[in-house]
């Protein structure tokens, strides 16, 4: 009896411990996927107690990104809890992507360090990259590395945890090793961009690997089609006065634009 008690003693320890934001993350992705979850079960689950689930679901809840309920809490549709894969985006805007990617290139010299952030319009971005002979890339998204695998570019992955949906490395090991990193160029793909809140993703985690990427960088570009503007999404990146530049396309409203600039924001309209 004395051995069985040691061994779940000790398993107990070796079970990883979760992130605040990793852990808020899990739960709100059970409940988009389950409709609901019961308070009980994740504190067993996660193996923490009840008081700290209750206070997750309180903040997701205050958030406005959950529905608190007896025992637990329910789903809220929301367009801006959708977290699309990469493959769903491809679908959507792809010529305005294609005109963007094609801006962005000519922002870009020989020999410099580019960051690159997940996403379809950065893969694009990834694709014109080829035609220079020497750059190094730092990117987060496995699809981009394997896209720049051919060339002679130095090419960085951060490291971290695949997440499927975007084919993005995400958690501690890649923010720890961007802070280590200076880019002289980042090109951020957006969820959303809202002129209050800044730059937004429906992932806690995407959004601090991105704010590492912001600070390593000398000069941020944000590179998004127009439908991305007036959205906000679940986590906020940056506020606006974070970006330099901005590449969208030609659809974007007037006031928006010139709002932008009345913030020191270049605005490319392609």
């Amino acid at each position: 009896m004395r051995n069985k008690k040691k061994v779940g003693a000790a398993n107990t320890k070796e079970r990883p411990e979760m992130l605040i934001d990793e852990r808020r993350q899990h739960i709100l992705e059970l409940i988009q996927k389950q409709g609901r979850v019961l308070v009980g079960e994740l504190s067993q689950e996660l193996s923490i107690s009840q008081i700290t689930i209750r206070k997750d679901l309180d903040y997701l809840q205050s958030k406005g990104l959950v529905q608190r309920s007896h025992g637990g809490a329910l789903r809220i549709h929301s367009s801006a809890l959708v977290d699309p894969t990469l493959q769903e985006k491809q679908k959507h805007n792809f010529v305005e992507k294609e005109r963007i990617a094609a801006a962005a290139i000519k922002m870009v010299e020989e020999g410099d360090c580019v960051i690159l952030d997940s996403g379809t319009t950065t893969t694009a971005i990834a694709q014109g990259l080829k035609r220079f002979s020497r750059l190094t890339v730092i990117t987060n998204a496995v699809n981009i590395a394997a896209e720049l695998a051919g060339t002679d570019f130095e090419v960085i992955l951060v490291g971290g945890t695949l997440r499927k949906n975007s084919f993005s490395l995400v958690g501690p090991l890649a923010e720890d090793n961007l802070e280590e990193m200076h880019a002289d160029i980042l090109f951020l793909g957006v969820d959303g961009f809202d002129l209050e809140v800044g730059i937004t993703t429906p992932n806690f985690l995407e959004s601090r690997v991105n704010r590492a990427m912001v600070k390593a960088a000398q000069k941020v570009i944000a590179v998004c089609d127009s439908s991305k503007f007036g959205r906000r999404s679940l986590s906020r990146i940056v506020p606006p006065g974070a970006i330099h530049h901005v590449i969208t396309d030609r659809n974007l409203p007037h006031e928006i634009a010139e709002a932008l600039r009345t913030q020191n924001i270049d605005v490319a309209l392609v």
